[in-house]
Order: C-alpha cells, then sequence, then structure tokens
C-alpha cells in the first residue's frame, strides 16, 4: 500500500482532473494467471435446513417511532473456539403503541453442530434475559483469553459488553468495565481495533443521530396528510466513541482526547483499514445525510479526521451520502470501497487513485446503475465463486414501509444484489435467481467459510423480520483460509497484513479486521480464492507489532491457524 497524501500533496493531485486520472492509471499489478471470466454465482437459500428459527422485533408501531427503520444486525463468534463459527442474531423489543406485544431475548445464539445444522443455545450461554434495543455488534478477543467475547450497540439505553467464560456462557461486564454509556447516544455499527498497537484491543462506537428516548421523537407526515418515518435530517448529528482497553478488564472513554469526538456525524458502518501503509489502523464511517469520515490514526493516540481532503466524504456532486453498508478491499494494490445507498441515489465504489486519496467511479464500474432504486444496506467484497477475484453482495431493504403509494416503482422489499467481478475494478449484476430473486427487507449481512468447506454462506437480517443463510452452491476454485493467533499482538490478530502468493506470483492482500458491511460481524477468519491454482503457496504476514513472517510450501484448500511467531498448523 502507497504512503500517505499530506495535504500539499492533495491540492497537487486535486488542482487538475487530468493529474488524476493519470495516476490512477499507473497502478498495476500481476493478476491470478489463471483467472476465468466472470461466471454466474449460485447462491442457495439453506435457512430453514440449518435449524435457524429467528424473526426480529423492531417495535412496529401505529407511532412510528424512527428507531423502527433501521434494523439490526448479526455475527459470526466461535464462542466456544472449536475451530467452527457460530450464529448471534440481534433484536429490538416491543414499544409503546407496537402491533405486536410479542417478546424474545435481544440475543440469541446458535451452535453449529458440524453437520450443516444448528442448536439454539440461547438460554444455557446466559442470554435468556438480555432485553434491550440491539442493533449492531462486534466480536474481539478483548481480554485475550483464546476466547471471543462481543459489543452490542443499544438505541434507548446502553451498549452492552458480553465477556465469553472459555466457551461455558457469557456474562454482561457492562458496567464493571466502564463502557456504560448514558448520553442517549444511538449505538450502530461497531468494531474492536488495536488502535496503539499496545496488544489489546480497543472499542470503537459509530453513533447515529441523538436520540435519548422515545421523547425524542417526532411525527412526520407526507403532503398528502398520511403519517411516515421521519428522514435523518429532522434530527441532531452526534460523534463517534472510542474506547481504550486500559489491559485490565476495564476501558478508558478516550473520544474526546483522541480527536474522534471532535467530528459530528450521523454513523451508520465503519472500516478499518491502514490506508497510509504506517502501521496503526485508521477508521472510515459511513454517514447517513451528512458527509462521511475518515479518521487518519497519527500514532501516538490522537486522531485527524481527513475525509474531505481524502475526497471520501462526499460524493461526484459534493454532497452528502446517504451511506449504510460499507466494506474495502484491494484491487490491482489499490485499495476498493464500496458504499450503500438511498433510494434515486447509486451504490458508490471508491477507487484509491493516489496515495491516500480517492475518487467516486461514477458507476463506470458497473455497481451503481442497478442499485438506482434500492436502499443499500449491508454490503461486503467476498470471493464467493474462489476465482481469486472479489465478488461485491448489496443486500437492500426501504426504509418506508408505504413507500410504493407514492412512489409506484420504489418498494419496501427490495431485491439484493450480486455483482461478479471481472478482477479490474468492473463488475456485473447477477441474475436474480434463488435468494437473489426474493424481495425481502434486509439490514445487516456478515459472510463466513461456515462449514470449513470453501463455501462461503451469508447471513442476512432483515428489519422485524426473519434471518436467511444463503450458501454458494455453483462451481469452486481452489482456496486457503487463515486465521490468525497474535502473541505480543493482540490475540484476535487484527490488525495483521495477510498476503498470500501462488507459484505463479500472482498475489492477494486482505487485512484482518473487525467492522464492515452494516451492524454486523463477519468472520475473523481470512478467505482467499485462488482458481486453478492448486499448488502450496505461501503467506506473508504483517503483524501489529511489526514482526513480519513468511510460511511458504502452504497446501490450499485448508484453513491454517498461523501464530504469532511459531509455525503453521492446521485447524480443523
Amino acid at each position: 500500500m502507497p504512503n500517505k497524501v499530506n495535504r500539499r500533496q492533495f491540492l497537487k493531485y486535486a488542482a487538475t482532473s487530468l493529474m488524476v486520472a493519470e495516476y490512477g492509471c499507473s497502478h498495476t499489478s500481476k493478476q491470478l494467471s489463471s483467472t476465468p471470466q466472470p461466471e454466474r454465482i449460485q447462491l442457495t437459500d439453506i435457512t430453514q435446513k440449518a435449524g435457524i428459527r429467528f424473526d426480529a422485533i423492531n417495535g412496529h408501531s401505529s407511532h412510528r417511532y424512527f428507531i423502527e427503520t433501521m434494523g439490526s444486525g448479526c455475527a459470526f463468534i466461535d464462542y466456544d473456539s472449536d475451530g467452527w463459527q457460530d450464529i448471534l442474531l440481534l433484536s429490538g423489543h416491543p414499544l409503546p403503541g407496537s402491533f405486536s406485544t410479542k417478546t424474545s431475548p435481544s440475543l440469541r445464539l446458535f451452535h453449529n453442530n458440524r453437520d450443516g445444522t444448528f442448536t439454539d443455545v440461547t438460554t444455557s450461554m446466559g442470554l435468556a434475559n438480555s432485553h434491550f434495543f440491539a442493533y449492531g455488534v462486534a466480536v474481539g478477543d478483548f481480554d485475550n483469553d483464546g476466547y471471543p467475547d462481543f459489543y452490542v450497540s443499544c438505541a434507548l439505553g446502553p451498549g452492552r459488553l458480553f465477556q465469553n467464560d472459555k466457551g461455558k456462557g457469557f456474562r454482561d461486564i457492562t458496567s464493571d468495565a466502564g463502557i456504560s454509556d448514558d448520553r442517549g447516544l444511538w449505538g450502530t455499527s461497531c468494531c474492536w481495533l488495536d488502535y496503539n498497537n499496545d496488544g489489546h484491543l480497543d472499542l470503537f462506537i459509530c453513533n447515529y443521530v441523538k436520540y435519548r428516548s422515545l421523547k425524542d421523537d417526532m411525527p412526520c407526515k407526507l403532503g398528502n396528510g398520511v403519517d411516515t418515518y421521519c428522514v435523518p435530517n429532522a434530527f441532531p448529528p452526534t460523534h463517534c466513541v472510542l474506547y481504550k482497553n486500559n489491559g485490565n478488564g476495564t476501558f478508558t472513554d478516550v473520544s474526546a482526547a483522541s480527536g474522534i469526538a471532535s467530528a459530528m456525524a450521523k454513523g451508520l458502518g465503519v472500516i478499518v483499514w491502514d490506508y497510509d501503509n504506517d502501521g496503526f489502523p485508521d477508521i472510515f464511517v459511513a454517514c447517513d445525510t451528512v458527509p462521511s469520515l475518515v479518521f487518519h490514526n497519527n500514532g501516538n493516540g490522537t486522531f485527524e479526521e481527513v475525509g474531505l481532503q481524502s475526497g471520501f466524504a462526499t460524493n461526484t456532486t459534493g454532497g452528502p451520502h446517504s451511506g449504510m453498508g460499507i466494506d474495502i478491499t484491494t484491487i490491482d494494490k489499490a485499495a476498493y470501497i464500496v458504499l450503500g445507498n438511498y433510494t434515486n441515489a447509486e451504490t458508490c465504489m471508491y477507487r484509491e487513485v493516489a496515495p491516500g486519496l480517492f475518487q467516486n467511479e461514477g458507476g463506470s464500474d458497473g455497481i451503481g446503475p442497478p442499485s438506482q432504486n434500492n436502499v443499500g444496506f449491508g454490503a461486503f467484497f467476498a470471493d464467493f465463486g474462489n476465482r481469486g477475484i472479489r465478488d461485491v453482495l448489496v443486500v437492500n431493504g426501504h426504509v418506508q414501509d408505504n413507500v410504493h403509494t407514492y412512489h409506484p416503482d420504489q418498494h419496501y422489499r427490495e431485491l439484493p444484489l450480486l455483482y461478479s467481478g471481472d478482477g479490474s475494478g468492473r463488475f456485473s449484476v447477477q441474475p436474480p435467481v434463488g435468494p437473489l430473486g426474493v424481495p425481502i427487507v434486509a439490514r445487516g449481512a456478515a459472510k463466513s467459510n461456515l462449514f470449513n468447506d470453501g463455501r462461503l454462506v451469508t447471513l442476512v437480517t432483515t428489519n422485524g423480520g426473519p434471518a436467511y443463510l444463503w450458501q454458494n452452491s455453483g462451481k469452486l476454485g481452489n482456496w486457503i483460509g487463515v486465521q490468525l493467533v497474535g502473541t505480543k499482538s493482540n490475540r484476535s490478530g487484527l490488525g495483521t497484513k495477510v498476503t498470500v502468493t501462488t507459484a505463479d506470483g500472482s498475489s492477494q492482500l486482505d487485512i484482518c479486521r473487525s467492522g464492515s458491511s452494516y451492524l454486523s460481524a463477519s468472520d475473523l477468519r481470512l478467505h482467499f480464492g485462488l482458481g486453478s491454482n492448486s499448488a502450496p503457496v505461501t503467506i506473508t504476514l504483517q503483524w501489529p507489532s511489526g514482526l513480519k513472517e513468511t510460511h511458504t510450501n502452504v497446501a490450499v484448500n485448508k484453513i491454517w491457524n498461523l501464530t504469532e511467531g511459531q509455525d503453521a498448523a492446521v485447524t480443523v
């Protein structure tokens, strides 16, 4: 990755679009020699077969409270560290005037039985008494004991931190840990990161708007007097929060001291990515109706917000996005960011055209035009066919359940959009077959090599409805999985740069990171498609501690456990 761009460099790049375009064309990289043409990606709904029985509660009421519209997230988490990912689903609760008084735990945990099915272990794992309005979730081993913990962001009350008791249950330690939040912040997407590289995971939380209680809500009507949900512009922005891990089970709020709290916004999605390759993780925040944020990590415990300088803060017309889901990857050694959209706009793709400078592709990548009538929430890059080429999935659903009454061409339930990549940063939308042909009110989305067989599985949540599991059932290439275990670095290995190089010299880069998509947590294990390359590969690791390691002659079609400072070992 290139070094960061300073302000003087940025002005030079921005002075002429010709210079930017020329610089963007200078990125070159050797692609997989066996790269095939884009193929149809086949997804199959395996929800019922897997035994996932779940319906989220969004508090749907006659009052049309704003918080009813945004949904809840989901997570893959190997809570018992047996090498098989389990499933965590989130929900809200009934509100005054709700059409349904049905209640259930806000957290539902499903154990992977290793045979394609799951068992609900919510009660046995101590989560049956979880009753709050849950939104986002982040998974990470904050106490470095080898068992993943998780944080849940909430509205109408503080978020919750759950500590894993070595796979035997979870304990709510929010107050003891010092991260209780009673300032009326509406938490959305969240993530773990080691922003100061001290070996302990810190917690970053996006907040949406100021919304302490339902008293902060307000009635909104259409021009014809019909009640409707308010838009975000009706509510004031707030700021994100950063908690520093003290290494003793407690956290300190460093939002103000770090500079994070200085940027007011309406945060919905977050990614962590060391864009300037200086060894310290930077933070991108997707915002709704206000400019998006980029927090550059200064390496001294502080951040500088550089969204406008980076080109990421606004769209092609200079206006703010309505950004929800977000993810990042590298193609041709340049970073690409996908960002969800509101209806009548387009899903955005940003390409790194100069060091630290991003340019909106404006639909030339094939992502934007098919999305104009959709509202994009969960979004991520994934190599569904293991071709060595990243694809893009965006799950959609409107926020107004009566939108068809005043926009006949728009609907509350919308089709997901899956784009097949061609390896050069261009994408083509897949036909609406299987789950892609079923309109839903989608919100969260996460990915995992759920059954350890190389077939990626997508977990999708809906607003006030069921969760879905979609498995790739089409043709597959070779693949390799990487599970990281830090020793001097944080135990989860977050922030580690992983490069996989095949025998012909082709390479792929990814960074182990929390966050991405919308309100959700994907499998922390990295997954690389290799196409027809079946020979052993070389894996290079750049750990947050500064240690650089190379593992050679690593067999493919396996998941490898790579422990900092040790030889590689197969996990499953």
